[in-house]
């Protein structure tokens, strides 16, 4: 590796720490924050109040039916809440567990209830084949648009300084 390239990346590991410190040093309010899950460079960021919630879509890659995971922050943790699916079969949920309901939306979707589980480390692998749509403040984004095809992104919740 020549010594270009050497400054090349030295200059580039500075540019990411110093944007990561203005956006610590300037983040005023509560936020839902899209990462690139190898790099942790903010892709996007969301302003997002405690009991806000987002949900995620996308076609299951096995059954090839539509799956739609809603979170809501809690405590200042993002925790799974409900799912909605419209096929049952191999790779999603078939049987309740205990506090767990079955219900049917009009659409003929059946929404799975009555869980609450902290998701510590909510990750995503953006398909080239099936997009993921974040549905945030009642906006629908394409995560491949935004991160690009064959991604792995992380979504976490950070709160402001106020």
């Amino acid at each position: 590796m020549s010594f270009k390239q050497i400054v090349g990346i030295v200059v580039a590991i500075m540019v990411v720490i110093i944007a990561t410190a203005i956006f610590h040093m300037n983040h005023t309010e509560d936020c839902l924050i899209l990462r690139n899950g190898r790099t942790g460079n903010i892709l996007v960021s969301y302003p997002m109040e405690e009991g806000g919630e987002f949900s995620v879509r996308f076609m299951h890659s096995v059954n090839k039916s539509p799956v739609e995971d809603r979170y809501r922050i809690e405590n200042g943790e993002i925790v799974v809440y409900e799912t909605v699916y419209y096929n049952f079969g191999a790779g999603v949920q078939t049987e309740l567990e205990d506090g767990q309901t079955l219900t049917y939306g009009e659409d003929g979707s059946m929404i799975v209830s009555g869980f609450h589980k902290v998701m510590l480390d909510l990750s995503y692998n953006v398909s080239p084949v099936y997009d993921h749509i974040l549905v945030v403040n009642g906006e629908e984004v394409s995560l491949r648009q935004l991160c690009g095809e064959d991604r792995f992104i992380t979504i976490g919740y950070e709160k402001g300084k106020k």
